[in-house]
């Protein structure tokens, strides 16, 4: 651990003494001077002090205008003020200006050292509050989110312009998407990246708790409100607060949400009094609000209060040219963390991937990869490792292009999608993948099976080999809605 730097600053040679062998002692590393100009000698080097015990008043000069030097110089240093002449006014005018704390001469110096410890550690909090807050910005950057196809870059380009406003947004798609991800990304990216990322599963909370964790409540307010409780809106204070299946709101408290995002107020559950709201809404859903609002499930005056700046996530069967990404990503991930060495796909494990609907989206195709890496370990995914609703329908279409239609039925759409993939796939194997000569016997344009192919993500094994080999930076797609 690094060890403290303190600098004394302090007219008082026994004083000065006496502070520097009480630090000195607890193995800190300590720097004293008796004049401003010979301190800030000591501040031209490359080393910066953590602490400052600093005297107001010197011989030559201020310790305030000091203190202000100091800070400019490192933000970061803590500041003790020391005076012979405490008076309410000084101690205010101090901690206005940065100082951490203020001491009135004489003092213990036991009092003294429990000061020190604490402005040490709040020093610590913030370093590391600072440290996370980077990581957080560096992890959420729009250029780390995987995908090259059309329609996730359309959608990240759209992120990114509303990242800087301060208009709510309501992001829509299906379950595993990436919705809350997105939410972070915005967040991290606007102007309110140093305040609180306030989260809530409108969904998960029964609705006679939901009003109370939204907007808090006051003690008495109903059985069981033994202390008063601050609410997501009054925590996400400069911050955002992500209101996820917004859809699945209970109607009464869509009327107390509207007023909310229209009057920036609200009250406590059991309270009369009125606080103001200053967070960013960012609401989130997999539900069809245009649907929901002609049936009479959702109000169409909070449905438009929120749609201001509308963000559709596509569902990971309409971006296939990005699985190929995705599973080198997450492969990576687990032979990292499990210490798997599972080299790849084979083509027709690959070619059954690409095929299948992903109704999980990319959290089910997460939780595919780490269940590959817990049960083959190592070598290459082959076609017979994958489970059986991943490969059924490539079986059924590969020898006689017929289904066999379960009594529990199937989904129309997904299957004629995965037998025009087979035959797109039998096509160019039995032509050696030569597009001109599978095209002809498809009878298809060229240009027409080409963009089919980018559209599904279908190529050959040493392109597919190729692009698994890609390495680009990541998001976290895990516990999102």
């Amino acid at each position: 651990m690094k060890t403290a730097r303190v600098l004394i600053l302090d007219d008082e040679s026994t004083l000065r003494t006496a502070l520097f062998r009480l630090l000195d002692r607890k193995g800190y590393t300590v720097v004293t001077a008796q004049r401003i100009d010979e301190a800030k000698s000591f501040c031209t080097t490359d080393k910066t002090f953590d602490l400052a015990i600093v005297d107001v008043n010197l011989p030559d000069g201020d310790g305030l205008e000091f203190m202000g030097f100091l800070k400019r110089l490192n933000p970061s240093t803590e500041i003790i003020i020391l005076t012979g002449f405490g008076t309410i006014e000084s101690a205010v005018n101090a901690t206005q200006r940065g100082a951490f704390h203020f001491l009135t001469k004489p003092f213990s110096l036991e009092e003294l050292m429990s000061v020190c410890e604490k402005a040490l550690d709040h020093k610590t909090l913030q370093s590391e509050n600072q440290k996370l807050r980077s990581e957080l910005s560096t992890k959420y950057r729009f250029n780390q989110i995987i995908g090259e196809s059309d329609s996730i870059k359309n959608c990240l380009s759209l992120v990114e312009r509303v990242a800087k406003a301060e208009s709510t947004v309501l992001i829509t798609g299906e379950s595993g998407t990436g919705k809350e991800l997105i939410a972070k990304a915005i967040h991290y990216n606007s102007n309110r990246n140093n305040g609180p990322f306030i989260a809530i599963n409108c969904g998960a909370i029964p609705s006679e708790l939901l009003e109370s964790e939204l907007f808090g409540h006051v003690k008495g307010a109903f059985t069981g409100a033994i202390a008063n409780r601050v609410g997501r809106f009054e925590s996400a204070e400069d911050g955002t607060i992500f209101l996820d299946e917004i859809g699945d709101l209970d109607p009464s408290l869509q009327v107390k949400i509207l007023r909310a995002l229209q009057e920036k107020t609200f009250e406590p559950v059991g309270s009369t009094k009125t606080v103001t709201m200053n967070a960013r809404v960012i609401a989130a859903t997999h539900v069809d609000l245009d649907a929901a609002v002609a049936d009479g499930r959702f109000r169409e005056d909070l449905y438009y209060r929120l749609n201001v700046i509308p963000i559709h996530i596509p569902a990971l069967r309409e971006r296939k040219s990005d699985i190929p990404l995705l599973l080198n990503h997450f492969l990576n991930i687990f032979n990292k963390n499990k210490t798997q060495t599972i080299s790849g796909f084979s083509q027709e494990a690959l070619n059954c991937l690409n095929n299948y609907s992903w109704p999980g989206n990319i959290r089910e195709l997460e939780n595919l990869i780490e269940r590959l890496s817990i049960l083959k370990g190592f070598g290459e995914v082959q076609l017979t490792d994958l489970p059986a609703k991943y490969k059924s329908a490539a079986a059924c279409f590969a020898e006689t292009g017929i289904v066999d239609l379960p009594d529990s039925g199937l989904d129309f759409n997904s299957t004629v999608d995965q037998f025009e993939n087979a035959l797109i796939l039998k096509a160019l194997e039995k032509t050696g993948w030569n597009k001109n000569q599978a095209a002809l016997l498809l009878r298809l344009n060229r240009t027409t099976l080409v963009e089919k192919m980018k559209k599904k993500g279908l190529m050959a094994k040493e392109d597919a080999a190729a692009s698994l080999a890609v390495k680009r930076p990541y998001l976290d797609w895990d516990a999102e809605a």
